[in-house]
C-alpha cells in the first residue's frame, strides 16, 4: 500500500518542488481535458490537427531541454532557468482564451512546452542534488505524485466551472493566471543548490563536461525512445472515450479520476523501484500501456472503455518516477542536468513522431488500427529493455 503524504520523510525543497509541480498541473488541466474538445468541436480543427499540435507543442523544444540541462551543469545554477521556464508557461498558457483557430493554439501550446523545455532538466536535476541515493526512487515518485495530484484537482475545477457557466471555456483558460502567479511565489522559497548543501555527503564529480555519460545511459535511451514511437498524446485516449459517447461534461471528471490512480501508483512506484530495481517496475508499466492501448483498439462500450482508461493511470506509477530515478542513477553528479536534458528531448522526438503517425493512422485507416500500433511498440520495447539489460544492471537501491 502506498505511503500516505504526511509519511514521506523527504527534504524540504523537494516538498516546495513537488508543490511548484502541483499547482502548475492544476493550471494545466484545467484545460488540457478540454481541448480536443474545444478544437474539434468549437474551432473546427480536425484529429490530424490535434496530432499536429500535441505532436510539436512536445518535441519542438527538444534541442531547447538538451540546452537547458548543459547550462544548468555549467553554470551551477539550474533555479534561475526553473524560474524562467515555469513564468513563461504561466503567462502564454491564460492566452488560449483568445484563440480564433487551431494554428494560434499551436503557437501558445508550442511556446507553453518552450516554458517546459527551459524548466524540465534544471529541475529534475536539483531533485538529484536534494535526493539521498537510497531514496531516489521516492522522490522522483513522490514530486510525479505531486504533479497527478494537480491533475485531479484541475479538472474538478473546470468541471464545476462549467457545471455554473455552461460553455464559458474561454472565461476559464483565462482563470489559469492566478495558479500561474502562485507558482512563482513558492518558487522563490526553493534554495539555491550553489548555496545548499546537499542531503547527504555529494557523490564525487568528475572535472566538469556536460557530455560525459555512461554507454548504459545512452542504452537506456535508445529503449525509451523506441516505447515513446508508439506513446502518442492522451488527448487521443480522451478523443476517443467522446466518440463512443461519453459527454462532453464527464472527461475533466474521468481525466481527474485518471490522475487519482497515478497520485496512488506513483507514490508505490518509485518506492517499489529503490527496492525491486528499475527494469523490473518500467517493464512492467509498459506492459500495462500495451493492454491499455489494445483494449482502446478493440472495445467500444463506454463502460468498458472509462474503466481501461482508469487502469491508465498504474502505467504512469510504474514509468515517469522511476525513469526518471534511472536517468539520475546512470548519470555522474556533474552532468545530470545534461542527462535529463537527452532523455526529455528523446521523449519529445519520440513523442512528436508518434502522434503525427497516430493522426494519420487514425484519420485513414482507423482509431483501432492507431492503438493496435502503439501497444505492438510497447512490446518491442520491452523486449529491447531485457535483451540490452541484464540482471545485474537493474539498479536499486536498498538501505
Amino acid at each position: 500500500m502506498p505511503l500516505a503524504f504526511s509519511k514521506l520523510d523527504l527534504p524540504r525543497p523537494v516538498w516546495l518542488l513537488g508543490w511548484v509541480s502541483l499547482v502548475t498541473d492544476l493550471a494545466t488541466e484545467m484545460i488540457y481535458p478540454l481541448l480536443p474538445l474545444f478544437l474539434t468541436r468549437v474551432l473546427g480543427a480536425s484529429a490530424m490537427s490535434l496530432g499536429v499540435i500535441e505532436g510539436v507543442a512536445e518535441a519542438a523544444n527538444s534541442l531547447l531541454k538538451i540546452a537547458a540541462g548543459r547550462l544548468a551543469d555549467r553554470t551551477g545554477a539550474p533555479r534561475r532557468l526553473v524560474l524562467a521556464g515555469y513564468g513563461l508557461s504561466g503567462a502564454v498558457r491564460p492566452l488560449i482564451a483568445f484563440v480564433t483557430s487551431w494554428t494560434q493554439v499551436l503557437g501558445l501550446r508550442f511556446v507553453d512546452r518552450l516554458g517546459k523545455g527551459i524548466r524540465g532538466a534544471p529541475r529534475d536535476a536539483m531533485l538529484g542534488h536534494f535526493a539521498p541515493a537510497h531514496l531516489r526512487g521516492r522522490v522522483y515518485g513522490f514530486h510525479r505524485a505531486m504533479d497527478h495530484a494537480g491533475a485531479v484537482v484541475g479538472p474538478l475545477i473546470a468541471s464545476v466551472f462549467l457545471f455554473f457557466y455552461p460553455e464559458s471555456y474561454r472565461t476559464l483558460f483565462g482563470l489559469t493566471i492566478i495558479p500561474g502567479i502562485v507558482v512563482i511565489l513558492i518558487l522563490l522559497r526553493v534554495p539555491d543548490t550553489r548555496t545548499s548543501a546537499p542531503i547527504e555527503p555529494p557523490e564525487p564529480v568528475e572535472p566538469r563536461e556536460p557530455l560525459n555519460l555512461s554507454k548504459p545511459f545512452f542504452k537506456a535511451i535508445l529503449v525509451i525512445l523506441v516505447f515513446s514511437l508508439g506513446n502518442a498524446s492522451d488527448a487521443f485516449l480522451l478523443l476517443r472515450i467522446n466518440d463512443l459517447g461519453v459527454a462532453a461534461f464527464w472527461i475533466p471528471l474521468l481525466w481527474s479520476g485518471l490522475h487519482v490512480v497515478k497520485v496512488l501508483s506513483s507514490l508505490a512506484g518509485g518506492e517499489l523501484s529503490d527496492r525491486f530495481g528499475r527494469r523490473t517496475l518500467i517493464a512492467g508499466g509498459w506492459i500495462v500501456y500495451a493492454l491499455v492501448y489494445a483494449g482502446f483498439g478493440y472495445f467500444a462500450s463506454p463502460a468498458t472503455i472509462v474503466v481501461i482508461f482508469l487502469s491508465y493511470g498504474i502505467f504512469f506509477g510504474l514509468t515517469e518516477g522511476v525513469e526518471k530515478a534511472w536517468v539520475a542513477d546512470l548519470a555522474p553528479a556533474g552532468a545530470r542536468g545534461t542527462a535529463f536534458g537527452v532523455y526529455n528531448a528523446a521523449l519529445g522526438v519520440g513523442g512528436l513522431i508518434s502522434s503525427l503517425m497516430f493522426g494519420v493512422i487514425w484519420t485513414r485507416v482507423s482509431p483501432s488500427a492507431a492503438f493496435f500500433t502503439g501497444a505492438a511498440v510497447a512490446l518491442v520495447a520491452i523486449g529491447l529493455l531485457y535483451s540490452l539489460f541484464s540482471h545485474e544492471e537493474n539498479p536499486r537501491h536498498e538501505r
